[in-house]
C-alpha cells in the first residue's frame, strides 16, 4: 500500500503525466456521459422490447462494445465498431490493392491519406449501419418514439445523429491517443467492456445464490479460480517474448573499432495483440447488421446460427477468423526481409545463419512457429464464453472469461500501465511494479 501512495505522488508529480491522464478521464466521462443521451424523439421508458433483446444472443457482445449506448438508443448506439470494420478493409486493401500498397510506402503523408479514406468509408458503413439499427428498433420498440412524429420522418434525422455519434467517438479516441494516455479507440472499447462488469457480476452472484441448482459458493469460488487462471494465461501471452540473438561485428568509424556486442531481437508471441480477435469479431457482427432490416424469424437457417455466440457453427468460424487474421496481422506487422536487411546495413548477423536471404527466411520460421501456438491459444480464449455457458454461468459474466473482452482488457491495461511507467521512469522515478518492467503489447492505433 505504501509503494502504491508513492507512486500516485509520483504520478502528480509530474505535470505531463498528470495532465494526459486528466484530460484521458475527461474524454471517457464525456463518452460514458452520450451513452446516455437518447436519440431525440425516443422515449427511453418505453426501450424495455429492446433492453430484453439485448440481453443475451450476439446483440448482448454488441451492447457491452457500445458501453450499453445500443440498448438505451443513445447517439453512441453505433459505436466505435464501423470504424473497426473500415479498418479492416483498409488493411485487406493494403495487401491486394498496389494503389493502397503505394500509399503505405509513402511514409506520413501515405499515412493521412489512408486515414481520410478509412474515414470516408467509416461513413459509409455507418449509412448502411444505421438504417438498419432504427429498423431493429422500429420492430421491437416502435410504440417507444414520441406521440405526433412518424418514423418516415424521423429516419433521416436519426441516421445523421447516429453517423455523428460514431464519428464523434473516433474523434474522441484519437484525441485520447494525442493528448491523453494509453490507445483512444482501445480505452474507449475497454470503457464499454469493464461499464457492463459491475451488473454482470451481481447477476451472477445473485444467480448462483438463489437458484436451486446454482451451486451457491463452491461453484462461485469454482468460476473466480478459472477467470484468476485464465487472467494470468492472458497476461503471461500479451507479454511473452522470443529472444533472437543478433552478433554485431566489430567494424570502423574514422579510427576507432566499435561493436563486437551481441543484442537480442524481441519476437513477441502475440505480436498482433489484440487486434485478430477485434477484426474477427467486427466480421461475425455482419450477419447481426443485415438482419436487422427483417424479422428475425425470416432469416435462413445459418444466419439464425450465426446470431447464437453459443452454437458450434459460431465458434467454430470465429476460432478461423482469428487465427487467420493472427497470420494476417504479423505479417504486416513484422517484415522479415527489412529487418535481416537492417541487420545487414549495422554489420549484424544471427550466429550460424548466413546474412540477407537465410537470415529472412529464419525470422519468418521462427515468427511462424511462435506465432501458431499463440493464435491457437487466443483462439481458446475467444471461445471461452460459450464453454463457460456450459457450467451455467450467466450470459453477461461469461463474457469476462474470455474472449474479446477479456483479451483486450488485458491488453489496454498493460499497455497503458506501461505508458504509464514510462513517463516516470524518464523522470528517474521507481516504475509502478519493483520487480520489473511492464511490458506492453505496443498496439498499433487503428
Amino acid at each position: 500500500m505504501k509503494k502504491l501512495i508513492e507512486t500516485l505522488k509520483n504520478i502528480w508529480k509530474i505535470e505531463d503525466l498528470r495532465q494526459r491522464i486528466l484530460i484521458t478521464l475527461l474524454f471517457v466521462a464525456i463518452y460514458r456521459f452520450g451513452s446516455f443521451v437518447v436519440l431525440p424523439g425516443i422515449n427511453p421508458a418505453m426501450l424495455s422490447q429492446l433492453q430484453s433483446q439485448t440481453a443475451g444472443g450476439l446483440m448482448s457482445l454488441l451492447d457491452m462494445f457500445s458501453g450499453g449506448a445500443f440498448s438505451n438508443a443513445s447517439i453512441f448506439a453505433l459505436g466505435i465498431m464501423p470504424y473497426i470494420s473500415a479498418s479492416i478493409v483498409m488493411q485487406l486493401l493494403a495487401v491486394a490493392v498496389p494503389y493502397v500498397q503505394k500509399m503505405q510506402r509513402e511514409g506520413e503523408s501515405g499515412r493521412k491519406k489512408i486515414s481520410m479514406y478509412t474515414r470516408w468509408l467509416t461513413v459509409a458503413i455507418l449509412m448502411f449501419q444505421a438504417p438498419g439499427y432504427l429498423m431493429n428498433l422500429k420492430m421491437t420498440s416502435g410504440a417507444a418514439l414520441a406521440t405526433g412524429i412518424s418514423w418516415s420522418y424521423f429516419m433521416v434525422p436519426a441516421v445523421i445523429i447516429l453517423a455523428a455519434g460514431s464519428m464523434f467517438i473516433l474523434w474522441l479516441g484519437e484525441r485520447i491517443t494525442d493528448k491523453g494516455i494509453g490507445n483512444g479507440i482501445s480505452l474507449i472499447i475497454m470503457i464499454g467492456i469493464i461499464a457492463r462488469l459491475p451488473q454482470a457480476f451481481i447477476q451472477e452472484v445473485s444467480s448462483r445464490f438463489t437458484a436451486i441448482t446454482g451451486g451457491g459458493l463452491v461453484m462461485f469460488l469454482v468460476e473466480i479460480i478459472i477467470l484468476y487462471a485464465v487472467v494470468c494465461a492472458s497476461i503471461v501471452l500479451v507479454q511473452g517474448v522470443r529472444k533472437v540473438p543478433v552478433q554485431y561485428a566489430k567494424r570502423l568509424v574514422g579510427n576507432k573499432q566499435v561493436g563486437g556486442a551481441r543484442q537480442y531481437i524481441p519476437l513477441k508471441l502475440f505480436a498482433a495483440n489484440v487486434m485478430p480477435i477485434i477484426f474477427a469479431q467486427a466480421l461475425m457482427f455482419i450477419p447481426l447488421t443485415i438482419v436487422q432490416y427483417s424479422a428475425p424469424e425470416n432469416a435462413s437457417w445459418f444466419v439464425r446460427t450465426m446470431l447464437d455466440h453459443h452454437s458450434w457453427t459460431y465458434n467454430i468460424i470465429f476460432a478461423i477468423l482469428i487465427i487467420a487474421f493472427t497470420y494476417f496481422y504479423t505479417a504486416i506487422t513484422l517484415n522479415p526481409t527489412q529487418m535481416a536487411e537492417d541487420m545487414k546495413r549495422n554489420n549484424g548477423f544471427i550466429p550460424g545463419v548466413k546474412p540477407g536471404k537465410e537470415t529472412a527466411e529464419y525470422i519468418d520460421t521462427v515468427m511462424s512457429r511462435i506465432t501458431f501456438p499463440g493464435s491457437l491459444f487466443i483462439a481458446f480464449i475467444a471461445i471461452m464464453p460459450a464453454l463457460a455457458s456450459l457450467l451455467n454461468v450467466q450470459d453477461a459474466f461469461s463474457q469476462f472469461f474470455g474472449g474479446t473482452s477479456l483479451l483486450i482488457l488485458v491488453g489496454v491495461v498493460l499497455d497503458t500501465l506501461a505508458q504509464i511507467e514510462s513517463h516516470l521512469l524518464m523522470r528517474h522515478y521507481d516504475g509502478l511494479l519493483s520487480s520489473g518492467r511492464i511490458h506492453g503489447r505496443g498496439m498499433a492505433a487503428y
